[in-house]
């Protein structure tokens, strides 16, 4: 960006004044595209969610608003707009206002370094990593403002447990990370995505056993440190009444959904950076890819549906995995997961001076990671396709189909309330 500014501001011969404002107003339209597209991923994810979630209950899901569903979610945002925003009569009002505010900045300002592609990213900074671990500690500060702010004992326990548990699985999250940041020797995400390359035996999950491990450690962290299921005890329904945001409504509550919704987008996109090779595509180079549009739209698209597959396993978990007792979850984090994450930091060291890169003996090390991990996804997937057939689940694309027409169909919604009325009849 500072080159196109630069390009632009000789080319309309400015002074200095004018480059300045030149180059503010680029900050902002990138700050406004970022916003834009995370806000729409957030929104999107919602609706697949609900879909999930409604083929794991055995049932359709939103199927109303729009083809199968699909605008739901513009929807719920209209609705969350037009409610009424309730402030309670004792709470702090500045603090109240400003909390939701806190928790967005926190998560969709970390959007800003993920590299979409070879160029596509806000800002290439040469120390990435260290502002995205900085950035989304903003988070912890909105979710202490809100549960202190609301003068609600649930609300106030609910966010004094959002903080313990962001901080404390910021650690094994930290330390995972920093397995991949020696690898690389750099900080900048982008650097770190050279460092691999498209195939499967260079992404640094594959690396070493130690970067295998360290994945999983980064990966349930993230999903710890984004309340998502089944580590979302600050909002446990039975508990603690949906906790720190128990008080708010409308908007602002939409503010603390879109937070974690888009939360789920971004660690699935740095995980993809990190360890999956990011918009590496196999058999070419990131020089070849920098100079042609197509290879870049086509690293967009790599890197699209790893952040994607990725989104898939933290829904899928959420109705899966039942949720943690506060015991266990605290427990999971300084007993397993602190541990490990050190076992793996030292471990990679240790092969970092021990295996030369490039060497054979690193590529037999990488190959046979990758096997180890190919295999464990083969058990995986039978595994899963044992228990789908078990049950009998089959897939019917007509029935979704049908209930998304339905809706457009006045003859087929007066057939349905009618066989409705009878079943209400005979009862």
């Amino acid at each position: 960006m500072e080159q196109l500014v630069d390009r632009l501001a000789a080319h309309w011969q400015l002074g200095p004044w004018g480059q300045e404002l030149l180059a503010a107003a680029a900050i902002l339209g990138v700050a406004a595209l970022v916003f834009v597209v995370a806000l729409t991923y957030a929104g999107v994810i919602t609706w697949i969610e609900r879909r999930v979630a409604g083929r794991t209950q055995s049932r359709i899901g939103p199927n109303r608003v729009g083809p199968f569903g699909f605008l739901q979610w513009l929807a719920d945002g209209i609705k969350m707009i037009l409610k009424e925003d309730v402030i309670p009569a004792q709470a702090d009002r500045p603090m109240f206002r400003l909390a939701p505010y806190a928790v967005m900045l926190g998560v969709f300002s970390a959007f800003v370094t993920v590299p979409f592609g070879s160029l596509l990213i806000g800002a290439d900074l040469n120390v990435g990593v260290l502002f995205l671990l900085a950035i989304t500690s903003l988070v912890v500060v909105g979710v202490l403002m809100a549960g202190w702010a609301s003068n609600n004992k649930w609300s106030l326990l609910g966010g004094i447990r959002s903080a313990a548990q962001i901080v404390s699985y910021e650690l094994p999250a930290g330390l995972a990370v920093m397995v991949v940041v020696l690898g690389a020797g750099s900080l900048s995400l982008q650097d770190i995505i050279r460092a691999q390359g498209g195939a499967p035996w260079n992404w640094f999950v594959f690396r070493d056993p130690f970067c295998l491990v360290a994945f999983f450690l980064y990966f349930t962290a993230a999903v710890a440190e984004g309340n998502r299921t089944p580590f979302d005890l600050p909002e446990a329904e039975s508990e603690l009444v949906a906790g720190y945001n128990t008080e708010y409504s409308g908007i602002r509550f939409g503010g603390f959904f879109l937070g974690e919704f888009a939360n789920v987008y971004l660690l699935s996109a740095i995980a993809t950076s990190l360890f999956l090779g990011g918009w590496q595509i196999p058999g070419v180079t990131p020089a070849a890819q920098a100079d042609s549009v197509l290879l870049q739209l086509a690293g967009f698209a790599v890197f699209f549906a790893k952040a994607w597959a990725l989104v898939f396993v933290v829904i899928w978990l959420r109705w899966t995995l039942p949720r943690l007792r506060v015991d266990q979850l605290m427990g999971l984090c300084y007993r397993y997961l602190i541990p490990l994450a050190f076992v793996c930091l030292l471990g990679t060291s240790a092969l970092l001076l021990l295996v030369t890169p490039g060497s054979g003996a690193d590529l037999a090390l990488r190959l046979g990671t990758t096997a180890l991990g190919g295999a464990g996804l083969l058990a995986f997937a039978w595994r899963v396709r044992h228990h789908i057939r078990r049950v009998g689940d089959r897939v019917s694309l007509d029935v979704l189909q049908r209930g998304a027409r339905g809706v457009f169909d006045p003859a087929l919604q007066a057939r349905r309330y009618g066989a409705f009325r009878r079943g209400q009849e005979e009862r």
